[in-house]
């Protein structure tokens, strides 16, 4: 299991389909809410609380991805609740700052699956992302931010069909990889690869 918070309200959790068989609960499971489930959603509440200092205040979406091999992804936001009068006072206490948790990262093996995932990006939802190579890999970055919430769902599809989610952040990339293409990585893929590869 791993616990990101990719926002000031939003937390991002993995978990293994060997967490979940260790915990004897199967695939179909996960979408039943059953008491293993129940179980298992607050002991990563408690994770998360312990690691990240993400609190559970009030109601809560959560939103559920299943990856072809790797397991699940939970993404859990925090919803503001609305006081009596029906408008909403600024917490005191809202970070201002940039928030560093904002992106998630894909690996790919050949360039070939590159070019492969941009087509297929291209014609869905085209967006803005880095493009490193790192430690073997060439490793596609993503802004949460950047990412309309209508094509989440389509976007990480597309994404495990060629690559696999990396645990790679942005700053390591930034820091150890060679930057390829910074924000426009689908367009330059295109330009440059696509008709060559038709």
């Amino acid at each position: 299991m791993r616990v990101e918070k990719i926002a000031r309200n939003k937390l991002r959790i993995f978990i293994s389909y060997e967490d979940l068989e260790a915990r004897g609960i199967d695939k179909e499971e996960m979408w039943q809410n059953g008491k293993k489930v129940q179980e298992l959603f607050w002991d990563m509440m408690e994770v998360a609380y312990t690691e990240v200092g993400f609190e559970i205040v009030g109601p809560i979406a959560v939103e559920a991805f299943t990856m072809p091999t790797e397991g699940v992804v939970l993404i859990v936001t925090q919803v503001p609740s609305l006081p009596p009068g029906g408008h909403t006072e600024p917490a005191e206490s809202e970070e201002t700052s940039p928030d560093p948790f904002g992106s998630f990262v894909f690996a790919f093996t050949d360039f070939e699956d590159i070019v492969r995932v941009a087509s297929a990006i291209l014609e869905v939802c085209p967006i803005d992302c880095s493009l490193f190579h790192y430690q073997g890999l060439y490793h596609l970055s993503f802004d949460d931010e950047t990412v309309p919430e209508n094509d989440y769902d389509t976007l990480w599809s597309l994404l495990h069909e060629y690559g696999e989610l990396s645990s790679a952040t942005q700053a390591m990339l930034e820091e150890y990889g060679n930057r390829i293409a910074d924000g426009n990585a689908l367009e330059l893929i295109a330009r440059h690869f696509l008709r060559e590869s038709q």
